[in-house]
């Protein structure tokens, strides 16, 4: 009986590392838990003074930054709230955040919202550190949103020139996160249910995505069956925390903490999300549900054996039944993930953003990093994701 090579079954090659980010150092999880949590962490980090980094919205439109600054204030650890955070992070934003951390005497800083603040907020760090030298100071996450931007040690912000860039290092990841479902029932719907997109995007991403080891793609798999599960479940009962916090570990599992050479999209949705993002005001969330399920689409073409398999075995978790055929199944996933984009009433397409056709190619050129492979497939994507066919 012969034998295959590992090079003949690719499924095989199980082989990697895997290590924590060196500065986190705990996550806390759980409806209540931003007053018990926050002490707690501020202690781990050696944190006296902090400025709140948030967005407009939260900070005039809810009672959520408040609730931080008064657990800060019973602490006489508090230094001040920044809340001029726009979407997808400008750089204006994050030079006078630079400002009001020095102003405020602060040590580090709490990240209180979605993906922008928490990115902003490494952006801040890291350009400080780069202007005033010394150690990289530490931020606690504090996520309104499904997003998952605390988990990663890289930051995406919009450059003066309305480019979405990112800068990377190993102490960006937040030193602490509190995932208290309570602080994200003012969240408004279509925020909430588009981010729980973006975590499906993640978890579906990291089932192909370069040296993610298979223990982190078991996690995406359970992410997925409770992000499909528990979204519809959190549209039809907004008000239920507890399938709010389910969804908040969903989100964690999406995108688990990995320690990666090189910070980078995840795959072709989130590169393609990124180019869209800024430069049409598109939220990320809402890119996640124009790209996610053509890409997957895609992938039923062009994938790998490998990467094909691992999407394959999505069926499963999600309780549906295999077709017989690796690109069968995996066109079947992408018709899953539109078909929960539509049940969650997030169904959009680029004619709504403004986004012209002419810059389509280009969009696809940028996105594919100048590489011309897949190129023309790539382009036929987004005409795609037009009112109608080019």
């Amino acid at each position: 009986m012969s034998v295959l090579s590992a090079e003949e079954h690719p499924s095989t090659q199980l082989r990697g590392f895997y290590g924590w980010t060196d500065s986190l150092k705990g996550v806390y999880y759980g409806p209540g838990s931003l007053t018990t949590a926050l002490p707690k962490l501020r202690a781990m980090i050696g944190g006296t003074k902090a400025l709140i980094v948030t967005g407009k919205s939260l900070y005039h439109k809810t009672d959520v930054v408040k609730k931080v600054e008064e657990a800060l204030e019973a602490d006489d650890a508090y230094g001040g709230t920044f809340y001029e955070i726009g979407e997808h992070s400008p750089i204006a934003g994050i030079r006078a955040g630079m400002t009001a951390f020095r102003n405020a005497g602060a040590d580090h800083i709490v990240a209180v919202g979605g993906g922008s603040p928490v990115d902003a907020s490494k952006a801040i760090l890291y350009m400080l550190r780069d202007e005033d030298g010394g150690e990289l100071k530490r931020q606690i996450a504090i996520p309104t949103t499904l997003s998952a931007a605390e988990y990663t040690v890289g930051a995406g912000y919009t450059n003066d020139e309305g480019n979405k860039v990112s800068l990377s290092d190993q102490a960006l990841a937040p030193s602490g996160i509190i995932l208290d479902a309570e602080l994200t029932l003012a969240t408004p719907e279509r925020l909430w249910l588009s981010t729980g997109m973006r975590a499906v995007d993640h978890a579906v991403e990291n089932l192909y995505r370069p040296l993610v080891i298979p223990p982190i793609k078991a996690l995406c798999y359970q992410a997925l069956r409770d992000l499909f599960t528990y979204l519809p479940q959190s549209k039809a009962n907004p008000t239920d925390v507890s399938i709010r916090q389910k969804l908040q570990i969903a989100s964690w599992m999406s995108l688990w903490p990995m320690k990666l050479e090189n910070y980078s999209a995840l795959g072709l949705s989130h590169a393609l999300g990124h180019k869209l993002g800024a430069a049409y005001s598109i939220p990320h969330g809402i890119t996640s549900c124009l790209t996610l399920a053509p890409t997957v689409r895609l992938k039923a073409r062009t994938a790998s054996q490998e990467d094909k398999e691992w999407l394959s075995g999505a069926l499963f978790y999600l309780r549906e039944s295999g077709t017989g055929s690796l690109d069968k199944d995996v066109a079947k996933l992408a018709d899953l993930i539109d078909r929960l984009v539509t049940d969650l009433g997030l169904k959009s397409n680029l004619d709504q953003y403004s986004v012209p056709r002419t810059d389509v190619p280009k969009i696809a050129e940028l996105a594919l990093g100048g590489q011309t492979k897949d190129f023309f497939d790539v382009v036929a994507l987004l005409e795609g994701l037009y009112t109608t066919s080019v």
